[in-house]
């Protein structure tokens, strides 16, 4: 199914869904009756430093020129005690 864009030249814009195989016919207005013309916007495009614009830009730079670090990175601290039900488990 497809958005289509209408405006009315009195009551403003207003979308028809169908689809897109659908015959084309240029459909009146549901609060007057009046003729409506097509009305086309730009399409939604995301931010383009998304994160997955910025992903995509990281894996694209590592493929040609790995990142070097200067050390070993340190694991993330958990600053929450831990669950006192793990000691219950088996182990092996």
């Amino acid at each position: 199914m497809a958005r289509y864009d209408y405006a009315c030249e009195q009551c403003g814009v207003f979308e028809v869904i169908r689809p897109i195989d659908a015959p084309i016919h240029e459909p009146t207005c549901a609060t007057c009756g009046g003729a409506a013309r097509r009305v086309y916007a730009p399409p939604a495009v995301t931010s383009p430093r998304s994160a997955l614009r910025r992903a995509r830009d990281a894996a694209e730079a590592s493929a040609h020129e790995p990142t070097v670090l200067p050390r070993m990175p340190t694991p993330p601290r958990h600053d929450h005690p831990p669950n006192p039900l793990h000691a219950r488990l088996p182990r092996p």
